[in-house]
């Protein structure tokens, strides 16, 4: 027996202490509902759920025959200090909400509803799960919640480190799977492309499934530990410091070496003879340096192998590495070639530094000019310690990049290019989780947003596989109705926190609370120049 039709995802949450205990992962199988089963529709997969089990996303499960949630829709409270997940089926003025939520029409409240939890109507035929009005700064304003399924998606990781981690274009493994490559190193910092389309489909099922688990894992401020091909392992967490080859790093370096002759220069003069800055991108040489022959130093008669760029400043004086400056050197002197007797003399006093001061070495010339290894004199050590202390923290930093196409906009309005449109034209904010994201030039709608400017667990997956990325799209109420939007699925934000998706089809439902980071993201209904 077949059931003539299915049950639809309700974007909404029941307790896993609701569900019966020993809750199974139930297989993708298409084709018509048997009688005890449900479909969810929350993404292409189309499970078909037994009572007691869940989907392969692990995010739906069926009990008692409903469709329910199993993570809380997230909203974003100004006052609120968040709390356990609370039932959305309580009223306003129960102790389940804070006191500054009482039910009041023209009450302006720092609420917002994110896309985490908010559960999609995929195939987006059907508005948003959330269609919220509220008022900002006495505007009625009106915010349109979902979950996007993005298969077009990656994470471009930037790590602050000089360290050699890999040939650009090299492969970055995650569990043996290529799962995205090495890009131009930045300054102070190498950058890395995870994920994408390519490696999220166009491979193996297995590599597949590896680029949306690591995906998955960073997004959500989790660690993970890749392998580049020829290079480095490297631990990633956003926030954290990178792990390079087992080891920690703790600076990003205070420029190339040219950039730290500059800043530095006057406070060697009189300490130093001459100041050689090790960096694998350009090494700094004091008294050929501009700054040098600004302050009227004498030359040193220094030589150093490499590429000479402009006075004072070489490339490729050694191999990328994990090093001093990140080369491959552990011993300075082997970048010196033999010193000009014209110039040089015994007793030239000569510092040798790497751009973070993490490394750095003290040498007097003996008669026969070469440099011998000395006790640095407490002033030059100062110096040395404040290219450290102008170093910031290394850290990595994941941005979430994603394009939200395809029918997601059919959520919003019934004439998609007018929402692509109306965002180009900031009528439109774009947020993800609540955090500001930046959408880039040119045609469709491509954001990228600070994963860590989003709650924690804001990035779910589904098998096909896909990221489940929250998305939210807030403007003037008039603006919504002149766009084309579903007017007639505008709720309150009363009915909205009570009841949950317009779809929840009376499932139980729960909520958590977030605060925004003070000073981090500003209020998503504030953001000019939407209400200007």
């Amino acid at each position: 027996m077949t059931t003539p039709s299915h049950t639809h995802s309700d974007g909404l949450s029941s307790s896993e202490a609701a569900l019966p205990l020993g809750l199974q992962r139930v297989e993708p199988k298409h084709g018509p509902v048997r009688e005890g089963k449900v479909e969810c529709n929350a993404c292409p997969v189309l499970c078909h759920i037994s009572e007691g089990r869940v989907g392969a996303c692990d995010r739906y499960a069926n009990h008692a025959g409903v469709l329910v949630r199993l993570d809380p829709v997230v909203f974003l409270s100004q006052s609120h200090k968040g709390s356990e997940p609370q039932a959305l089926t309580a009223r306003a003025d129960d102790d389940t909400l804070p006191q500054s939520l009482a039910p009041t029409e023209h009450t302006e409240r720092g609420v917002f509803v994110t896309g985490i939890g908010a559960s999609t109507t995929y195939p987006d035929y059907k508005p948003a799960p959330f269609i919220v009005s509220a008022k900002s700064k006495g505007v009625d304003m009106v915010t349109v919640v979902t979950e996007g399924i993005f298969s077009y998606c990656s994470l471009k990781v930037k790590i602050d480190t000089d360290r050699f981690l890999g040939e650009e274009r090299a492969a970055v493994r995650y569990e043996g799977e290529d799962i995205g490559h090495v890009t131009t190193a930045e300054y102070g910092s190498q950058m890395l492309s995870l994920g994408g389309v390519h490696h999220l489909t166009g491979g193996t099922k297995k590599q597949g499934r590896q680029a949306l688990n690591l995906m998955h894992i960073l997004g959500n401020h989790g660690a993970a530990e890749v392998q580049i091909d020829n290079g480095a392992s490297v631990v990633l967490q956003a926030g954290q410091p990178p792990i390079v080859n087992g080891v920690t790093e703790q600076r990003m370096r205070v420029g190339c070496g040219s950039a730290a002759v500059g800043m530095f220069a006057r406070q060697w003069l009189g300490l130093c003879d001459e100041v050689v800055v090790v960096d694998d991108h350009i090494t700094g040489v004091l008294t050929e340096h501009q700054a040098g022959r600004c302050l009227h130093m004498r030359p040193s008669g220094i030589a150093i192998k490499g590429r000479k760029s402009t006075p004072g400043r070489y490339f490729q004086v050694a191999e990328p590495g994990t090093g001093w400056g990140g080369t491959q050197i552990t011993n300075p002197l082997s970048i010196l070639d033999a010193w000009n007797p014209a110039e040089a003399w015994p007793g030239l006093r000569l510092l040798m530094t790497s751009t973070t001061g993490e490394q750095a070495a003290w040498f007097v010339l003996d008669d026969q000019l070469q440099p011998q290894p000395a006790e640095m004199p407490p002033a030059v050590q100062q110096v040395v310690d404040r290219i450290g202390d102008n170093c910031e923290p290394s850290l990595v930093s994941v941005l979430f990049l994603g394009g939200a196409g395809g029918s997601l906009r059919s959520g919003v309005t019934d004439n998609p290019i007018q929402l692509t449109r109306a965002v180009k034209q900031s009528i439109v904010n774009v947020t993800c989780g609540g955090a500001p994201a930046y959408v880039w030039p040119g045609g469709g709608i491509t954001l990228m947003v600070d994963v860590l400017r989003m709650p924690a667990n804001s990035f779910g997956t589904v098998p096909t596989p896909a990221i489940v990325a929250p998305i939210e799209f807030s403007m003037k109420l008039a603006d919504y109705q002149a766009l084309g939007g579903h007017m007639g699925f505008v709720r309150s934000l009363d009915d909205s926190m009570h009841k949950g998706a317009w779809h929840n089809d009376g499932a139980p439902t729960q909520l958590r609370w977030e605060t925004p980071p003070a000073g981090v993201n500003p209020w998503p209904l504030d953001q000019a120049p939407m209400l200007g």
